[in-house]
């Protein structure tokens, strides 16, 4: 073929997700209900009732054009977090709204920052954009802020951090991070990739909206694809200075979120008590995998999120192994951590099924 796309986007490797169940199925010849999935950190509950109830009613009016403007569910997020509606921006799932920064504010002079065994969609919008990423070593699995900073050049315009970090699980303490946003030059957004906050105790919630006041280079994202278990509707958020949300509805695509993703949106934020029941479980199987992991010898990367990281050696092996005994998990041989496989936090019986696999297959 004569036409060739940009040298930079022959050169992306796209994104994988968790192998679905159904694939599974096929490849492996097994029964779709005796396979546990536990790769793509999704809520073993499902969704919020209220959200079901919101979902059937929107579906009767399918046939119209969704709210371009998303005016019910801005004004819910507005009251919820207390933000003004033109801080908002909504996408389809919260990588939309990486995507939507890097598309206003990249070129391909410029540079974006982010950490070893961060989350791979920030080198994918970066080079979907010509632009050049940056890559820090990793501090224990984590975030380096300082080397981060160090890192900052007259070229920079986005620094993604993912708190907590996601394959790893680690968390940033607040008043360190709170310390990196005063010192990052003025030219450079700071994206604040917050898709697991509800999985956090109090003690350790983000504050971070309360900071959009003093810092108008934040970027805060959001999602319902985790506690509020709308993974398969692809709805986020972001938060952020008035004019920062201006240039990212720039280039927002129309009706990029669907009417029944913005009804779902909505009477989720209102249930409250769905995502307290969400964090509750996640607490238990979170418990139940570690002590798991104890039991077998295995260490493991202490998460904050709804996932962790148990380092198992060879880690390819064992997930095929995995696999042909109906269990779905993630390797992250393309996080540069090839001995280790992420494990979403299941339901208890998906847990034990998960835990009972890996020992038959470590004991030989």
């Amino acid at each position: 073929m004569t036409i060739q796309a940009p040298n930079h986007i022959q050169k992306i490797a796209p994104y994988q997700g968790g192998k679905p169940i159904t694939e599974l199925a096929r490849e492996m010849n097994l029964r779709v209900e005796d396979i546990v999935k536990l790769a793509s950190n999704e809520n073993p509950l499902g969704i919020s009732p209220k959200a079901d109830y919101a979902i059937q009613e929107a579906i009767l009016d399918i046939a119209r054009y969704p709210d371009g403007n998303s005016f019910a569910l801005r004004e819910a997020v507005s009251n919820k977090f207390g933000v003004a509606h033109d801080q908002i921006v909504f996408g389809n799932g919260s990588n939309d709204i990486l995507e939507l920064v890097a598309r206003a504010y990249l070129s391909s002079d410029s540079e974006t920052i982010y950490s070893q065994h961060a989350f791979a969609v920030y080198p994918l919008v970066t080079q979907a954009m010509g632009a050049k990423g940056v890559v820090v070593p990793a501090k224990d699995f984590g975030h380096d802020l300082s080397a981060m900073l160090a890192a900052v050049t007259d070229k920079t315009r986005l620094i993604f951090i993912a708190n907590p970090n996601n394959p790893t699980g680690t968390l940033l303490a607040k008043d360190a991070l709170y310390t990196f946003l005063k010192q990052v030059p003025q030219h450079v957004l700071v994206v604040l990739d917050e898709a697991y906050d509800e999985y956090l105790s109090a003690e350790y919630k983000s504050e971070a909206i309360g900071w959009l006041k003093e810092f108008e280079n934040l970027v805060i994202s959001r999602t319902f694809s985790k506690a509020y278990g709308l993974a398969g509707l692809r709805i986020g958020f972001g938060l952020c200075h008035a004019q920062v949300a201006d240039m990212m509805n720039r280039v927002r695509q129309p009706f990029n979120v669907n009417s029944v993703a913005q009804a779902a949106a909505v009477a989720s934020l209102a249930d409250d008590d769905f995502v307290e029941r969400s964090y509750a479980l996640n607490q238990a199987g979170m418990a139940q995998l570690k002590q798991g992991f104890d039991q077998l010898g295995l260490s493991y990367i202490p998460s904050f999120a709804n996932f962790i990281s148990v380092k198992v050696g060879d880690a390819a092996a064992i997930n095929q192994k995995l696999l042909q005994q109906g269990v779905i998990v993630r390797p992250v041989a393309n996080y540069e951590m090839p001995e280790y496989l992420r494990v979403s936090i299941g339901l208890f019986s998906e847990n034990a099924k998960f835990l009972a696999v890996l020992t038959q297959i470590i004991n030989g």
